[in-house]
């Protein structure tokens, strides 16, 4: 009897479980361990992963990825050495927040063709600096604590479940056609109704004693209702201009994924691109 073949489908959905579950086995016990250390390490090892992505879709070839990587990653390994996490980054979270704003601004009102017609070192220059911010804004979350990290980390990937499904039920107009023809206005929209009912939840468990108040939303609300819903408004929007961003970089190289070293799942950027600005201006909220 002749065996079925099997189809891609299947093959795809078999890899992005099996990665899933490899990257959780590994991830999770560094996430919950008291000590930050693996944790701070592991974190360590995407950034140097992503960067060497960065670098392949900005005209690098893999051996000049590869060594602009791990530079990167020696000189982030050297600020950690040096003892540079147990400071306070007020400033650089302001400065780092205001580039991601005039950064998503510039390049999404210039579109694909325009990325590419940027200076290279200037694109390898700015998009190494916020890898590296990203890290230290992880790292540094995780040390206000796990509630912290896990409610920003939440939050961004509320925004795009609810997204995706709102986006399948409910898409007609299209968000940003030439750069993600699959992002809606009404898939954004939900993913914000989900990250204001995930907020919502939050907080209340917090005041209901079931937290530790110690959680991103919790800190927003502490700036009062307005200004909170107004920051957990713009949280969102950055993570959506992440995500739009990271896609506009690969079009403009011509890939649909930053690489293949999640099977599956792409590559390191395709899964933390929402998270790269939200980190960092979670960190600047939150140290107002």
């Amino acid at each position: 009897m002749p065996v079925a073949p099997t189809r891609p489908g299947a093959v795809m959905l078999k890899q992005r479980v099996l990665t899933a579950l490899a990257l959780l086995a590994v991830l999770l016990p560094a996430v919950f361990h008291p000590d930050t250390t693996a944790f701070t390490a592991l974190s360590l090892a995407l950034v140097v992963a992503a960067a060497w992505e960065w670098a392949r879709l900005n005209g690098c070839n893999q051996w000049t990825g590869l060594v602009l990587a791990l530079v990167l990653g020696l000189v982030i390994a050297a600020f950690w050495w040096a003892g540079g996490l147990g400071y306070s980054w007020r400033s650089a979270w302001l400065a780092v927040g205001g580039l991601w704003v005039v950064l998503s601004v510039a390049m999404l009102k210039r579109g694909v063709a325009g990325w590419s017609s940027w200076p290279i070192g200037l694109r390898l220059g700015i998009g190494l600096c916020l890898i590296a911010f990203a890290w230290l804004a992880l790292v540094q979350a995780r040390q206000l604590g796990l509630s912290f990290l896990l409610s920003t980390l939440l939050l961004v990937w509320m925004a795009d479940v609810a997204a995706y499904f709102g986006g399948k039920a409910l898409g007609r107009r299209k968000l940003a056609p030439s750069i993600s023809p699959a992002k809606s206005w009404e898939g954004a929209i939900s993913g914000l109704v989900g990250v204001f009912l995930l907020g919502a939840v939050w907080v209340w468990a917090d005041a209901s004693g079931w937290g530790d108040q110690g959680s991103l939303y919790h800190h927003l609300w502490q700036l009062g209702p307005v200004l909170g819903i107004l920051a957990l408004l713009f949280l969102t929007a950055m993570s959506v201009a992440g995500d739009l961003l990271e896609s506009l970089v690969k079009r403009s190289a011509g890939v649909k994924d930053s690489s293949h070293l999640l099977p599956g799942h792409g590559g390191v950027l395709d899964r933390v691109d929402a998270l790269l600005p939200v980190l960092p201006l979670a960190m600047m909220l939150a140290t107002l």
